[in-house]
């Protein structure tokens, strides 16, 4: 079984930087690809970033220039870094890792519980 964990939300005033972590743990012989993703009260759940096999990245609109996506293929890990923070961005951001486990031969998905993230204006 596989875990993703998230961690390094909270509250920061307009402008201000959050780094997000994500570790994945548990039976798996491969992360293919992350990506991170939010949802704010009352809406659907949206792509923020997402960084693919091979080192591709992509940014939801809203990110580009803000965000940046990185991981650590040695620890299982994956961040998420966001700078100049609005009130927009508030929500609970989750990461998902595109892996095969061990044992497996096709990719499955496997989700965070989320981190909150909040903008105070």
């Amino acid at each position: 079984q596989v875990q993703l964990v998230e961690s390094g939300g909270g509250l920061v005033q307009v402008g201000g930087s959050l780094r997000l972590s994500c570790t994945a743990s548990g039976s798996i012989s491969k992360i293919i690809g992350w990506g991170w993703y939010r949802q704010a009260p009352g809406q659907q759940r949206e792509m923020v970033a997402v960084d693919v096999s091979g080192g591709a990245t992509n940014y939801g609109d809203f990110a580009q220039g803000r965000f940046h996506i990185s991981r650590d293929n040695a620890k299982n890990m994956a961040y998420l870094e966001m700078n100049n923070l609005k009130p927009g961005d508030t929500g609970v951001y989750y990461c998902n890792a595109v892996l095969v486990e061990r044992g497996q031969r096709t990719p499955s998905t496997s989700w965070g519980q989320g981190t909150q993230v909040t903008v105070s204006s």
